[in-house]
C-alpha cells in the first residue's frame, strides 16, 4: 500500500501572496465591492461554482505583525473572540496537522464545518518582513461529515501581513469557499460587506488583548 501524497503549500504560493501586498488594486475581472472602516473587499465571479473569490486589502492599526499573526494561527484564543467559532481543534491524523472547524450559522440555516490544513511561515521578502498564513480544505477519512452540518469541501484561504511602518500592520487577504446548499444571497452580501470588516475589527480588538495576556 503506497503512501499517501503529502500535501502542503509551495514556496511561490507563500511568495504570491507577499507580492500581493504591493498590488495598487486588482485589475478587471476584479470588481471592487465595497471600501469600509479602511477594508478594500474585491471580488471575482467564478463561473465554474457560480462563486466569488474575494480578495481583501486592510489595516489593523496598532497591532504589530507578528501578534497578527499569532492571534490568528492560535485556535484556542480564537474561540474567545470570534462568536462565529462553535467547534475548533487541531489534529495530528497519519503524521498531517489538521483543523477542524464549525462555524454557526443563523436559524434557519445549517452549521457548516471545514477540515482543512494550514501553514504559517515568516519571510523575508526583497529585505521586508511579511508573515504568510495559507490555508486549504483537505479530506481525511477520520473526520468524516456530521448530520445536520454541511461540510465545505472546497475552502481555500491565504494571508499577508506586514509592518505599515507605524505601530500597526497592513493586511492582504485572498478567500474562497463554497458553502454548500441554498445561502441566501442577503447572507452573501452581508456576510462580503459587513462580516469582514467586522472579523478584521474583531480581530483588532483580540490583538490589544493578545498583547495583554502574554
Amino acid at each position: 500500500m503506497e503512501a499517501p501524497p503529502t500535501r502542503g503549500f509551495s514556496e511561490e504560493q507563500f511568495r504570491a501572496a507577499c507580492r500581493e501586498l504591493d498590488q495598487p488594486a486588482p485589475v478587471a475581472p476584479w470588481q471592487l465591492l465595497v471600501e469600509s472602516m479602511g477594508v478594500r473587499i474585491y471580488r471575482l465571479y467564478d463561473e465554474q461554482s457560480g462563486l466569488y473569490e474575494y480578495k481583501i486589502f486592510g489595516g489593523l492599526a496598532d497591532c504589530p505583525p507578528k501578534v497578527c499573526a499569532d492571534v490568528y494561527m492560535d485556535l484556542d484564543f480564537r474561540k474567545q473572540w470570534d462568536q462565529y467559532v462553535k467547534e475548533l481543534y487541531e489534529k495530528t491524523y497519519n503524521g498531517e496537522k489538521v483543523i477542524y472547524w464549525e462555524v454557526k450559522y443563523p436559524f434557519p440555516l445549517s452549521n457548516r464545518d471545514y477540515v482543512y490544513i494550514r501553514e504559517c511561515q515568516e519571510m523575508d521578502f526583497d529585505g521586508r518582513k511579511i508573515w504568510v498564513v495559507l490555508a486549504q480544505s483537505v479530506s481525511v477519512p477520520q473526520c468524516p461529515e456530521k448530520p445536520g452540518i454541511i461540510r465545505v469541501k472546497s475552502y481555500k484561504q491565504s494571508l499577508a501581513i506586514e509592518s505599515d511602518g507605524k505601530t500597526g500592520s497592513k493586511v492582504y487577504m485572498y478567500y474562497f469557499d463554497n458553502p454548500g446548499g441554498m445561502i441566501p444571497s442577503w447572507l452573501v452580501n452581508w456576510a462580503a460587506k459587513s462580516g469582514v470588516p467586522a472579523f478584521l475589527k474583531d480581530m483588532q480588538k483580540a490583538c490589544c488583548n493578545y498583547s495583554k495576556r502574554t
